[in-house]
């Protein structure tokens, strides 16, 4: 039987792609970069691999930096200052002159040039060996190889200038070496102190190398003479990488893949957790807090602080160990079990909005049920409408229109912003609950009859709500099936509470709310003052702005009403926007008004499912 050897085609391929890769990324070193030429004074192309100090990062190399000092290009080598006076790219020299020395007169260097540095430079090398040297004497020295500086000279010391190469050597009398200069090469035995001068103004040239820059090679690549082409680097580093690559992959790249495969096989050949408990450990992080009853004792410190009492519990104030006030409600007459309870607040406990109570923890413990909400420090809206505690507080036009405003988004949330879609059935003054910044949270919403998103309608058995704000769907079936409309129905009685508590002349004097909406809407009609007291003209924008939302919101047909995405914006919107809807007084359902009780503060649960407790 022949077998089947595999083909070395794509292993092959592939090390071509890593060697071209990694070539191209260090040849890419010695291309220069796509950066536009530069100038200065007489140099009027400064290129790669040269740059200028105040060109854009990335052009040219730094090793290779230039300035422009007054129209003139200067180059810095060896703590020395030069003038460029030539560059030349086809031979890679610039010819360049002492700082002090290219004015032609009388000077020492700018800075004495060592020799060992320039020679093991690693840039630029000198193209001659030849150099003007620099010596104080103090005597006189009748050398010709040595010239008399006559600018310097003098009170007892004589400064000479030797042109030849950098060895100082029969000096006659005491003198000591101050400078030294490169010089260009020039076949003249002792040449005259003008012709020095000359030489030194002149200048010198110096050779760059780009192939030495980072390499391996760069110590002796100029001392030996030896250059090596771009293409040799490249080589050498792509080597040294893929030789690295190999001893990486080999000794710690290996072993770490069959230990990371050993540990995979381990964790996918392990027995998978039972399905109740991964959904038991989910409900965990998504449920509120469970509390035994001892922990609720501890908490309302044995129920001391009593806040309010309604028909299906009693609510306390009550502090966490981290010092957070929570309300306790505590549930009378509990008749459903632990488990469908326990269902009930896992969905109301994953409802966060700003605009909605948050139920922090619950317990459910023998006959006991309690729901432990957050506190909230300024009571319900009741309190502020029915009560001076609005003067108290000084809450003005623009704070009331937020508190609508937050009030309708958290109602939107509950109809459309969960995974189900949840009917408050029962919004109210009462239900509206304020914080510390008067920033409205909707509550009493929770146990409320839920309903599929999907469809638009629920029918219910019982009739819950609050008689002034209940929808007339609600009273009777022949006005059409209960829906989120419902809910907007009781808003829109809400807005107008809000307005009407607040409106001192508008007729509130009247046992029936039904006067109260025909006043309002002969008003809106004629577009009349609303007979507001100490408001300027914008405050006075706000209570026309909230009949007008409310009268669409209690419109008699559901089809009618606005959605609450709808009833945000209207609230949102400027109220010269705002159309005029029909008259909603054309059903007969007297709306009289809600007396003040002590339990407004109280978290209500609904009534609903509270009965089959």
């Amino acid at each position: 039987m022949i077998r089947r050897q595999e083909s070395p085609v794509p292993s092959t391929t592939l090390f071509s792609v890593l060697i071209f890769i990694l070539s191209t990324e260090v040849e890419a070193r010695f291309i220069p970069h796509g950066c536009s030429r530069s100038s200065c004074g007489d140099i009027e192309i400064i290129d790669y691999p040269f740059r200028l100090k105040t060109d854009p990062p990335g052009c040219g190399e730094t090793v290779f930096q230039l300035s422009c000092e007054n129209n003139k290009t200067i180059l810095e080598f060896h703590s020395g200052k030069y003038y460029v006076k030539q560059i030349s790219y086809d031979d890679n020299r610039l010819r360049v002159v002492d700082f002090n020395l290219a004015s032609g007169s009388c000077s020492l260097p700018y800075k004495s040039v060592s020799v060992d540095e320039v020679r093991d430079d690693h840039h630029y090398r000198l193209v001659s060996n030849t150099y003007t040297s620099f010596i104080k004497c103090s005597n006189n020295l009748s050398d010709q190889a040595y010239r008399l500086l006559p600018c310097l000279s003098g009170n007892g010391s004589s400064f000479y200038v030797s042109y030849d190469n950098y060895i100082i050597s029969n000096l006659q009398g005491p003198c000591s070496f101050i400078s030294r200069v490169p010089t260009v090469y020039q076949t003249v035995l002792f040449p005259s102190f003008d012709s020095i001068l000359q030489l030194m103004q002149t200048g010198f040239d110096l050779e760059w190398s780009i192939e030495c820059w980072d390499s391996s090679f760069s110590y002796d690549c100029y001392k030996s003479g030896n250059y090596h082409p771009p293409w040799f680097a490249a080589f050498s580093m792509t080597w040294n990488v893929l030789s690295a690559i190999y001893l990486v992959g080999r000794f710690i790249l290996a072993p770490i893949g069959i230990f990371g495969f050993l540990i995979h096989k381990y964790m996918t050949t392990k027995k998978a957790i039972d399905n109740e408990q991964r959904f038991l450990r989910r409900q965990q992080h998504s449920m509120p807090r469970r509390y035994s009853y001892s922990d609720i004792i501890a908490i309302t410190n044995n129920f001391e602080n009593k806040l309010g009492q309604g028909g299906f519990g009693t609510v306390y104030k009550g502090q966490l160990r981290d010092g957070f006030s929570v309300a306790v409600k505590m549930l009378d007459n509990p008749k459903c079990n632990d488990e469908d309870f326990i269902n009930e607040v896992s969905i109301i406990g994953r409802i966060h909005q700003v605009n909605i109570v948050w139920l922090m923890g619950f317990c459910s413990e023998g006959c006991h049920r309690a729901l432990v909400f957050e506190y909230m420090a300024n009571g319900s809206l009741d309190k502020l409408l029915f009560s001076r505690e609005a003067e108290r507080h000084l809450v003005g036009w623009e704070k009331l229109l937020q508190i609508a405003l937050g009030t309708a988004r958290g109602i939107e949330h509950l109809h459309g912003g969960c995974n189900v879609c949840i009917l408050h059935s029962d919004i109210k003054p009462q239900n509206v609950l304020l914080d510390n910044n008067f920033i409205p949270k909707v509550s009493d919403f929770g146990l409320s009859k839920f309903y599929p998103e999907e469809k638009d309608f629920v029918s219910i058995s019982t009739t819950r709500g609050t008689i002034g704000y209940i929808a007339p769907e609600m009273i009777s079936r022949n006005l059409g099936a209960v829906s989120c409309k419902s809910d907007v129905y009781s808003f829109g009685m809400l807005l107008l509470e809000m307005a009407g508590r607040r409106n001192s002349n508008s007729k509130g004097n009247c046992s029936s709310e039904l006067y109260f909406l025909s006043w309002v809407y002969d008003h809106l009609i004629e577009r009349a003052d609303l007979q507001l007291e100490n408001v300027t003209e914008i405050e006075a924008a706000i209570p026309r702005k909230l009949c007008l939302v409310g009268l669409w919101c209690i419109q008699k047909a559901a089809s009618d009403r606005p959605s609450m995405t709808k009833v945000v914006e209207m609230l949102e919107a400027n109220v010269d926007d705002l159309q005029l809807p029909p008259n909603a007084l054309s059903f007969p359902q007297s709306i009289s008004k809600e007396p003040q009780s002590d339990s407004s503060t109280e978290l209500l649960i609904s009534d609903t499912v509270e009965q089959s407790l």
